[in-house]
């Protein structure tokens, strides 16, 4: 177990991790007010970290994470900018890339995505209500994606690389979007998220059929990504399920769920307690979820 000293922002595995080499068995990790860390997943030492710096000297947390393609880097969003780290270059040197308002993005970079299939293809979501695409070896902006409701809190490539799906705070549906022809968005997938201040995750299963995402009536919902059709759901928990995710190899996914709630005790003013009851986290089989039902047709 790994624990940080304050509250987590974002994480991401190693995209060449193997059993088989602890060497490659690492993960990276941001929280509140420290740098990012690299950490032994085998050990849960902490193998070195990479820093940002503000204006006035003093360490500035990335609010998301993201290994590139080839494992050779991260880049981390932060306020206005994106920073990249070479992974075997710790400490405080990194390139910067700001982030200008008037023709892409701006403010916080929530969420970053390499495409799986498109080499050198990033895209990254902010909490000014878009979603850009960039070419990641001079991170040339390629297009802008605008249709969120709220801030984007979330990016993710599809499988074959051809499409990405969005998804925002406060905004009730993920966006599909089609790389090739960014007119216009190709379908949307409801999910219930209009009122809870939470960041609601979904996923893709590994032969990228099926996408899955939560919501904050403890509802999973399950989409089929040929037609964009409900494909299936399932009550999950009482309470808002905020994150879901599929087993990488197996037909398994993970969820978990529950929120901060705030009670007030007639007989004193000052008095606020936080109720965790509800909070949990659940393992889930998908017997349906097979490669051979599962091969995304291009």
């Amino acid at each position: 177990m790994v624990t940080e000293a304050e509250t987590v922002y974002d994480y991401c595995w190693y995209p060449y991790m193997s059993s088989s080499d602890p060497a490659t068995c690492v993960f990276v990790s941001t929280t509140r007010d420290h740098p990012i860390h690299l950490w032994d997943a085998v050990t849960g030492q902490l193998r070195c970290t990479y820093r940002a710096y503000d204006a006035m000297d003093e360490i500035t947390a990335a609010l998301s994470v993201s290994f590139n393609s080839s494992g050779t880097k991260i880049f981390a969003g932060y306020n206005k900018f994106l920073r990249v780290f070479d992974i075997h270059c710790p400490g405080r040197d990194f390139e910067q890339y700001p982030l200008k308002g008037s023709d892409g993005p701006s403010g916080l970079v929530s969420s970053i995505s390499f495409s799986p299939t498109h080499s050198g293809l990033l895209a990254i979501g902010s909490y000014s209500n878009m979603t850009a695409v960039y070419a990641e070896v001079n991170m040339e902006l390629l297009y802008v994606l605008h249709g969120q409701v709220g801030g984007v809190t979330q990016v993710l490539f599809s499988k074959d690389g051809n499409y990405i799906y969005t998804g925002g705070r406060k905004d009730p549906y993920i966006l599909c979007w089609d790389i090739r022809n960014t007119a216009g968005i190709v379908y949307k997938l409801y999910r219930s998220s209009e009122y809870t201040n939470q960041r609601i995750s979904f996923d893709i299963e590994p032969w990228g059929r099926h996408l899955g995402t939560g919501g904050e009536d403890g509802l999973i919902h399950i989409y089929d990504l040929q037609t964009g059709q409900w494909a299936g759901g399932f009550q999950a928990a009482s309470d808002t399920v905020n994150g879901f995710s599929f087993h990488p190899s197996l037909p398994f996914a993970a969820s978990s769920s529950g929120c901060r709630r705030f009670s007030m005790d007639d007989s004193s003013e000052e008095d606020i307690s936080l109720t965790g009851d509800e909070n949990c986290a659940s393992v889930w089989a998908f017997s349906c979820l097979t490669e051979e039902d599962n091969t995304r047709n291009s």
